[in-house]
């Protein structure tokens, strides 16, 4: 039988949706706790890695509570596009933006903070702003580690399962990445097919935490 490569391409979408978000975010969280000093610190910053340690159906439920049709967000979001979130191919990059996340925020924060001080005090001797001192000293000193974790986020990506599971479903052709498409060959006893998406999944998996090392390593 031929294969349908629709879950390929779905989860790719995904990845590519999530990392985005999750890049232009997490930048934003990484900057706040290299940079800034507040109360509650510790707490923030381990809310951001909590979802490196719950279980993804523990995850799952809680996108469930906060984008299900019944809740606010969900309602809203109904208003609004006129059809729910959940159990669409949108839910599913949101539940790759919570998996990906933690780990942009946590090497992007630790690329920040070795950024070269003394670069930085020097471009605000001259008279740089904190928003241009961002993007013309810290970001280009730092971009090579930035640009490896996003690879890797890139890659958790791609292969989430749990969380995405529950809140978008497995539908053939609408919501089904490869990661469900693998377990759904599985349980239905075509382990040719599963085979086939695990060693795809498998090299894009290996080339992209390749690139990723190159990165961190030049």
């Amino acid at each position: 039988m031929p294969i349908d490569w629709f879950p390929l391409w779905l989860s790719l979408r995904v990845a590519v949706f999530s990392t985005a978000a999750a890049l232009g975010a997490g930048l934003w969280i990484a900057y706040i706790l290299a940079n800034r000093e507040f109360r509650g610190k510790a707490v923030v910053d381990a809310a951001v890695t909590l979802p490196l340690v719950l279980p993804p159906t523990v995850l799952g439920y809680y996108l469930l509570v906060l984008l299900g049709r019944s809740s606010p967000l969900g309602k809203t979001w109904e208003a609004v596009f006129g059809s729910p979130l959940v159990f669409t191919w949108k839910a599913a990059v949101v539940a790759a933006i919570l998996y990906s996340l933690p780990l942009l925020v946590k090497s992007s924060r630790a690329a920040l903070e070795s950024v070269d001080r003394s670069c930085e005090r020097a471009a605000r001797t001259l008279g740089a702003s904190e928003w241009k001192l961002f993007w013309r000293v810290t970001l280009p000193m730092a971009q090579r580690s930035i640009l490896a974790a996003t690879a890797l986020a890139f890659a958790r990506s791609l292969g989430e399962f749990g969380a995405t599971l529950m809140i978008a479903g497995n539908f053939p052709g609408r919501t089904q990445t490869m990661a469900v498409a693998i377990y759904d060959a599985l349980e239905s006893g075509n382990t040719t097919l599963a085979l086939t998406l695990v060693l795809v999944i498998s090299g894009i998996a290996l080339a992209i935490l390749t690139l990723a090392t190159r990165l961190e390593n030049h």
